[in-house]
């Protein structure tokens, strides 16, 4: 009888001695959080969509109380976020540029005709392997959607070959710039209302056998930009956001309406 009881005690003994080791062992080691971190990951949108620079909301929060990091880079949050974060803080609240995604081609199937034809491929990423892409324009929207596919707020659709950001939806999380394997989805701040819609690196005759809504960077814009926002990078027109003052100048400039106004 005792060959059996006496094994149980002893499994029961070493299983307290564990116990009571593990609990001591989880109070000396254990690490202390800020509450700080919580409060603020709780203010945030939850989105974990990396917009702020960050792997995560959570990365986010943690950079905020222990590297000082900006409390206003959670575009999807807003303004909202940002007091709520300078509260906690204890803080001045800053600012929050409010931005969107916007697509810079407006090479639609109509303009930019196609070379050839792919059968079984829905990805722009494996598209724009075979000679840049189907389209005329290797530099163009490959229109297949990946953007759109990443976008939890259903804000993207493609159109004619072109994906389409509605700026109404758009929270700036950025996972679409991440998806496009052509690096035409660019972050704009909200403010600013004219885009460059091409992004072709061809020159100006290449440019227009490829596609009819090209920018043949003839440079008209720039002579016509009195504060030297514009610049030609690539062989085609570039703004820079921090010097334009929304003037407009270069939306009449240009001849061919490759430089919109954005409503």
């Amino acid at each position: 009888m005792n060959t059996i009881i006496l094994p149980i005690i002893l499994f029961l003994v070493l299983g307290l001695v564990a116990g009571i080791a593990l609990t001591v062992a989880s109070k000396v080691f254990a690490v202390e959080v800020d509450e700080r971190i919580e409060k603020i990951e709780a203010t945030l949108s939850g989105a974990n969509c990396g917009g702020c620079g960050y792997s995560g909301c959570s990365a986010y929060a943690k950079a905020i109380v222990e590297d000082n990091a900006p409390t206003n880079l959670c575009s999807a949050g807003g303004e909202v976020a940002s007091k709520a974060i300078a509260d906690i803080m204890g803080v001045s609240a800053e600012a929050v540029e409010k931005k969107y995604a916007c697509v810079m081609c407006s090479g639609d199937c109509d303009s930019s005709p196609h070379k050839f034809e792919t059968d079984g491929i829905t990805s722009c990423a494996e598209n724009a392997r075979f000679y840049g892409s189907h389209k005329g324009c290797a530099s163009g929207c490959v229109g297949l959607g990946d953007c759109a596919s990443v976008c939890d707020q259903n804000a993207i659709t493609v159109k004619n070959g072109v994906a389409h950001i509605d700026k109404n939806k758009c929270i700036a999380c950025g996972k679409c710039v991440k998806a496009c394997p052509k690096g035409l989805i660019k972050m704009r701040p909200e403010k600013q209302k004219v885009d460059v819609v091409c992004s072709s690196k061809d020159d100006g005759k290449t440019t227009r056998l490829s596609c009819k809504n090209g920018c043949i960077a003839c440079k008209m814009c720039i002579k016509a930009c009195p504060f030297e926002a514009i610049s030609i990078v690539d062989n085609h027109a570039v703004i820079d956001y921090s010097k334009c003052k929304g003037c407009k100048k270069c939306v009449s400039a240009c001849k061919f309406g490759r430089i919109k106004e954005v409503v």
